[in-house]
């Protein structure tokens, strides 16, 4: 079965077409349209086993950019299928779901109007998420379209630990909760991560860190999320490329009344302008910090040193939450990539059992290990996350 997948942003579309089945899967192809609304925009189209395939020209919009990709994929030259019939279905990365998808869902007119009703709290994400399955509707209109959300793994975690102290009136008219992200790839490494360490994924306690430009951490206890560092939004939890992760609630009002800003100026503030980005003044990219860091840049360093011990911190509280570890999983761009980082934070896990082995961890990256040595009682692993592939899987079983 042909499924593609999209992860529509802003102004992008993100894109791979997979053959899946209950057995296997083959990439077929994968791309990216980018500078959507702008007056040149862009796609990269890359086919498996053909020639990479380039556009600019201007896209006004997220139907003409779907348009694109499937002239791109039935292409004679660079082109992986033959007719978009050959398409059975689209998936589609929806960050939030709420409280009303707990599983990834078939989307009908009432599933878009749930995620509809959510722009309002995921402003930056359910509406390009929605634009995608609108344009789809346009240029394959009948194709089966599934969602699958960001929120969704994070539904088990239980009232105590998704609800905030605040007065509960806001939870009953506001859903003011916790609700966590990247939950697709928490789920997958978990699976993934279990299955390499020999584990069975319902039958075990394990922490997943997520760690990319945006990172959360998770406890995953029998096969389900009992807490993630992520909130409402995705700015509580670690420290990250733009965003500030936990900070104290009095400190926000206090620098919107000394700076005088409205309530779009103070969110800029803690999601544009904070983590690495605000306390290096260099970037909001690892790699960049870990360069400035090695140059002497002292405030790099401090960044990077706040974002590792964000992430020890956040390890500490969940075993204790799940009253032990059994599996630390390592993911998304910095965790796939960044051997010192992994080195710091297991490390500094040694009291929970930890025995890292240095030779196995050390130049790995983008590749699934075990970063232990033999008899470790806590593992710990570099596992790689996959997010289409879950997207696709979940498709395919509800188009069915």
């Amino acid at each position: 079965m042909i499924v593609l997948v999209l992860n529509c942003g802003s102004s992008s579309i993100k894109y791979q077409v997979i053959d899946i089945n209950e057995e296997s899967n083959a990439l077929l192809a994968k791309g990216l349209v980018d500078r959507i609304g702008l007056p040149e925009g862009s796609l990269t189209h890359k086919p498996v086993g053909k020639n990479n395939f380039e556009l600019k020209q201007s896209i006004p919009d997220h139907t003409t950019g779907i348009s694109l990709v499937l002239e791109a994929l039935t292409d004679k030259e660079h082109g992986v299928i033959s007719s978009l019939d050959e398409v059975k279905a689209v998936g589609h990365r929806v960050a939030h779901g709420g409280e009303f998808f707990k599983s990834s869902a078939i989307v009908d007119e009432q599933a878009k109007e749930n995620i509809r009703s959510l722009f309002e709290i995921a402003p930056l994400h359910n509406p390009a998420n929605l634009e995608g399955v609108l344009s789809i509707e346009k240029v394959l209109p009948g194709i089966p379209q599934v969602a699958v959300f960001d929120t969704s793994f994070h539904q088990s975690i239980p009232a105590i630990n998704y609800l905030y102290a605040l007065p509960y009136e806001y939870y009953e008219k506001y859903r003011v909760r916790k609700y966590g992200f990247h939950g697709t790839s928490h789920k997958f490494v978990a699976q993934k991560g279990a299955a390499l360490a020999g584990l069975d994924f319902e039958n075990s306690k394990i922490i997943t860190c997520h760690l990319g430009n945006g990172g959360s951490v998770t406890a995953v206890m029998n096969g389900k999320s009992v807490d993630t560092s992520m909130g409402f939004t995705p700015v509580e939890g670690v420290v990250m490329g733009t965003r500030c992760g936990n900070v104290d609630a009095g400190v926000v009002t206090y620098i919107q009344d000394k700076e005088n800003l409205d309530s779009k100026g103070i969110n800029a503030v803690l999601n544009k302008m904070s983590g690495f980005l605000g306390v290096s003044g260099v970037s909001s990219d690892a790699r960049d910090i870990e360069g400035a860091a090695a140059e002497g840049n002292k405030r790099a360093a401090l960044a990077m040193d706040m974002f590792k011990y964000s992430v020890l911190k956040y390890i500490g509280a969940y075993s204790a939450v799940m009253n032990g570890v059994d599996l630390i999983v390592f993911t998304g761009g910095i965790g796939e990539n960044d051997p010192s980082v992994r080195e710091y934070i297991s490390k500094g896990c040694s009291y929970l059992g930890v025995d890292f082995n240095p030779e196995a961890n050390d130049g790995l990256r983008g590749k699934d290990a075990i970063l232990t040595k033999e008899g470790s009682k806590v593992v710990v692993a570099a596992i790689t996350t996959n997010e289409e592939l879950v997207i696709a899987r979940d498709t395919m079983r509800l188009a069915k």
